[in-house]
């Protein structure tokens, strides 16, 4: 059965796409810690990030840096931190998160409550960056 990420990428499912290759695909975190939570993608549904190919992986790293400088040329702050979870969705995956200090990336403190809305005007922010 094909993951919630597969069905963004093959448009099932709407999102808020920051960015996008023919290889990867980085949109919003729906219930985002910060103002800027993006998901970095592969196309390929692979459960585990550890599991992808090397040059694929490489690759995953090359384009999650590409999204974080616009997020931190969008949202000032000290760092875009970086986390692999992976458990809540079986597709590899990489939250990029704006952060000023460690506690901005507590994934057990409350999530932000955004508007469509606003995440539509922090996608085109994003993608324009």
């Amino acid at each position: 059965m094909a993951s919630i990420f597969t069905k963004i990428i093959q448009g099932e499912i709407p999102s808020h796409k920051v960015a996008e290759n023919d290889r990867f695909i980085a949109f919003l975190d729906i219930m985002p810690l910060q103002k800027g939570h993006t998901l970095v993608v592969p196309k390929k549904e692979v459960d585990y990030l550890f599991d992808l190919e090397d040059d694929l992986l490489q690759e995953m790293i090359v384009f999650a840096k590409e999204v974080a400088t616009k997020i931190k040329k969008t949202f000032p702050c000290n760092r875009v931190g970086m986390t692999v979870i992976g458990l809540e969705v079986p597709h590899a995956h990489i939250h990029l998160i704006p952060i000023n200090q460690e506690k901005d990336m507590n994934f057990h403190s409350p999530k932000l409550e955004l508007s469509s809305e606003e995440l539509a005007d922090i996608a085109q922010q994003l993608s324009e960056a």
